[in-house]
């Protein structure tokens, strides 16, 4: 069993690709999860730990874990750690090590879709969350409300048939289509489950930052950039360009970001419904 199909590298190049928008994405989702002083806590997926940090500033917290599939992402965070209440750890979100209703709290942000079983891993975190614990998670809207990945996307895909067969793979992972991580929540059997979405805004200072995180080695544009010759590099650049430009000089541009987001409260019962 693959437990995760991202492509991860160097915790700096995350931050590049993703992690200075999940840090932007964690306020407004952890004003949806609420937080409460004394949890245990654990986030699920923490990458390089932009949702564990923000969480460490919101509450005064008893415990709390980031865990990662990625070596290099568990190391970044810490190296930029700087709280000993908080422990990054290796883990697997579909084999968790913990015990069961181990914490108050289990989220997960930006993770659930590259997870092929995603049904494990919420089981996972429905097991080690205590009975009236809050489990949540939120992901991107990936075909209708990332913005840089519609023009990423979108414009390969007029260059290369191999990347239309990427995009429609990219934008049907699961749990990024509406009401996906709801209906897996409920199946779940959780209770109280609410759904919402939410957005942020992404800023790049010209083309050469959106482009940066495509020619690294973090992520799915990187991965498909990373299969092509360095002729074919330099033409998806340059449409790449005419798509960011849109008719004006290089420079500042905003895209909207939109993402699902999903809670629920873990039944009293001590049954899990087999997923």
């Amino acid at each position: 069993m693959i437990s995760s199909t991202f492509t991860s590298a160097d915790g700096n190049g995350y931050e590049l690709q993703m992690g200075r928008w999940s840090r932007r994405l964690a306020e407004p989702f952890l004003d949806f999860l609420g937080t409460e002083d004394g949890e245990r806590v654990l986030d699920v997926g923490c990458g390089t730990g932009s949702l564990t940090f923000a969480l460490a500033q919101r509450s005064q917290f008893s415990e709390l874990y980031g865990i990662d599939f990625s070596s290099a992402y568990v190391m970044h965070a810490n190296h930029n750690n700087n709280d000993a209440r908080i422990k990054f750890e290796l883990g697997d979100a579909c084999a968790l090590n913990f015990p069961d209703h181990r914490f108050d709290r289990v989220v997960t942000m930006l993770v659930l879709q590259f997870i092929p079983e995603a049904g494990r891993a919420i089981e996972e975190m429905r097991r080690v969350a205590r009975p009236g614990g809050v489990v949540g998670a939120a992901v991107w809207d990936t075909r209708g409300g990332l913005v840089i990945n519609r023009i990423f996307f979108d414009t390969a895909s007029m260059l290369d048939p191999k990347a239309n067969l990427r995009r429609a793979h990219h934008y049907t992972r699961p749990m990024t289509r509406p009401g996906e991580l709801g209906n897996a929540w409920r199946a779940a059997g959780f209770n109280d489950v609410v759904e919402t979405n939410l957005c942020i805004r992404m800023e790049f200072t010209s083309f050469d930052d959106y482009w940066a995180p495509c020619a690294g080695k973090d992520g799915p544009l990187a991965d498909y950039v990373s299969t092509l010759s360095a002729a074919e590099q330099s033409t998806l650049r340059d449409a790449l360009r005419l798509a960011y430009l849109d008719g004006e000089a290089d420079g500042w541009r905003s895209y909207a970001a939109l993402a699902w987001a999903v809670k629920g409260t873990v039944p009293n019962s001590l049954v899990f419904p087999a997923l």
